[in-house]
């Protein structure tokens, strides 16, 4: 029976302590990696929320737009000439700007996201959004994100109880503020770059900001016809138009907001340099116990050696070893990984979450994170000589 077993696992096996270790190093290299990666994801995740969000076929933007979060305005009039394309159905235009939000409960104030439109329809995904019309068509009645964090105050749960809540906003030029009315909730969230949101009417959104000018947007929303070509349309107002804009799809507008936080800002470098540090450290924690297992069955593989048995088979054992750990190590990993994600999308209001892609992605790291190590631990096992051990 014992013959049938792997010599691969029986080795692994023989030092029970030694072996545990082994799972928990490799286990403590696949959480490291699980929640960079998960942090990583939630990055891009929550700075394009918004971007799936919106209802448009096709976007206006500046020419100079860096990210969301950076003031980027144009005309308001370079919109309304698209519609003079008969492809296009309607545009809206929406206003997006920070200003400070005063916690109803200890006066401190926040930053905080405001997005105004026209509420005549409208331009939001959100569930039973459109119920909510009516509300912010009255002036000074905004909707509040029940998702942004917990600085802002209890604004959700009060206002599910059925408080009347009413705050006070600041632009960031202003020193006195401007008092408006939850009317409503919903869900969007925070990002690394955002703490919460508002949704307000854009003429509320322009007595909040008195000094913004009512012909100056931040992106506009362009909605086609059924029977419309969106790549032909684009081409053909990317041609019309001024330079000093650029319509894009919506793919493209969330790929340049994930280029924009990966490749220009320092929390996108520190992510990716943080995932490829993970796998260096994966490597040289299952080097040392690959290499510690290999010199410490130095002379059985030297017998072996003796008997006959080649290069080949013992380096398959080192392998097969690597992928052992590599598998039984993953499993309590995603576990833990799973724990904390849950503690962590909790704790920070971000889209931590566990996917199959993310699972997959980080079984894959972790066995060539594994076979890495094999290759680099099986020199001296490649130039072990029987003469020499006997």
């Amino acid at each position: 029976m014992i013959l049938n077993i792997p010599l691969a696992w029986l080795q692994l096996a023989r030092q029970k302590i030694r072996f545990i270790v082994a799972l928990a190093g490799i286990a403590f290299v696949a959480v490291l990696m699980f929640m960079q990666i998960g942090f990583q994801a939630a990055l891009y995740d929550s700075a394009t929320q918004l971007h799936k969000n919106l209802e448009g076929d096709l976007f206006l933007i500046s020419a100079q737009y860096k990210s969301l979060t950076s003031n980027q305005s144009f005309p308001r009039s370079h919109l309304y000439q698209v519609l003079g394309f008969d492809s296009v159905e309607s545009v809206s235009p929406l206003y997006v700007q920070f200003a400070k939000f005063k916690n109803p409960n200890n006066g401190l104030k926040f930053p905080l996201y405001v997005l105004g439109f026209d509420p005549v329809k409208s331009i939001f995904k959100f569930p039973h959004i459109e119920e909510k019309l009516d509300l912010i068509r009255i002036p000074n009645i905004v909707l509040f994100d029940r998702d942004s964090r917990p600085e802002f105050g209890a604004i959700a749960k009060d206002f599910e109880q059925g408080k009347i809540i009413k705050v006070e906003i600041f632009s960031y030029s202003g020193l006195v503020g401007y008092k408006v009315k939850v009317g409503g909730l919903f869900s969007l969230g925070p990002s690394f770059g955002v703490d919460g949101n508002l949704i307000v009417s854009s003429s509320t959104f322009l007595r909040i900001f008195q000094d913004r000018p009512v012909q100056k947007i931040d992106i506009g929303l362009i909605k086609l016809k059924p029977d419309a070509n969106p790549q032909k349309v684009l081409a053909d107002l990317s041609a019309k138009l001024p330079k000093d804009v650029k319509v894009i799809t919506r793919k493209d507008f969330i790929a340049l907001e994930k280029a924009y936080w990966s490749l220009r800002t320092p929390i996108g470098f520190v992510f990716n340099l943080m995932v490829l540090m993970g796998f260096v450290v994966g490597v040289i924690v299952v080097y040392q116990i690959l290499y510690s297992n290999i010199s410490s069955h130095l002379t059985e593989y030297a017998t072996l050696k003796a008997m006959g048995f080649k290069n080949k088979y013992l380096l398959s054992v080192v392998f097969q070893q690597a992928l052992i750990l590599a598998s039984l190590g993953y499993v309590p990993g995603l576990a833990i990984s799973i724990a904390l994600y849950d503690i962590s999308k909790n704790a920070t209001k971000l889209p931590v979450i566990m996917s199959t892609d993310k699972a997959i992605l980080v079984l894959i790291s972790a066995t060539l994170m594994c076979l890495t190590s094999g290759f680099l631990s099986t020199n001296k096992l490649r130039n072990v000589d029987p003469a020499d051990i006997f």
